[in-house]
């Protein structure tokens, strides 16, 4: 996905089952992240830590969607469990992950596999891409997203 790429046409499903289209997250700047598995040690962490800054992305004016290929339910039960306030989404069919570009091969301990890639994509409140990571890091992720999405927003006065 190149910067200027507009928001696909896909939609998601939010824990409560109800249809999120992303092209309706235009209006306002969002951050979309795509992580591998609900309730694994990294995507717990990278969930947790977006949770954590959630108050400090709205206050510039940014959504944040978690997305991965897990159920609604056990989305719902992520987001319980572990208290986090960002917005999750499930892509059951990959349509989503197929639009990003992050469903391909992975290899863990020598095996090879078909998964989500950890990225996160930026978009600017005309609903187009600004800036894209890919292969993230968690450490320190949720951070260097919210300095780009601050960038964003012209200085005050």
């Amino acid at each position: 996905m190149e910067t200027g790429t507009p928001l696909p046409d896909v939609a998601v499903t939010l824990p409560d089952g109800e249809l999120l289209p992303l092209p309706s997250l235009s209006g306002a700047a969002c951050v979309i992240y795509f992580y591998p598995k609900a309730d694994t040690p990294g995507c717990t962490r990278e969930a947790q830590d977006f949770s954590g800054l959630a108050d400090a992305f709205s206050a510039v004016g940014a959504s944040v969607l978690g997305i991965s290929k897990d159920t609604p339910g056990k989305l719902g039960k992520f987001a319980g469990k572990h208290g986090l306030s960002v917005q999750l989404a499930a892509d059951e069919s990959g349509a989503a992950c197929e639009a990003f570009g992050v469903w391909g091969e992975k290899q863990l301990y020598g095996r090879t596999y078909l998964g989500i890639e950890r990225a996160t994509f930026l978009f600017g409140s005309d609903g187009r891409l600004v800036q894209a990571w890919r292969k993230v890091k968690v450490a320190g992720h949720a951070d260097a997203v919210l300095a780009a999405v601050s960038d964003l927003r012209p200085p005050a006065g």
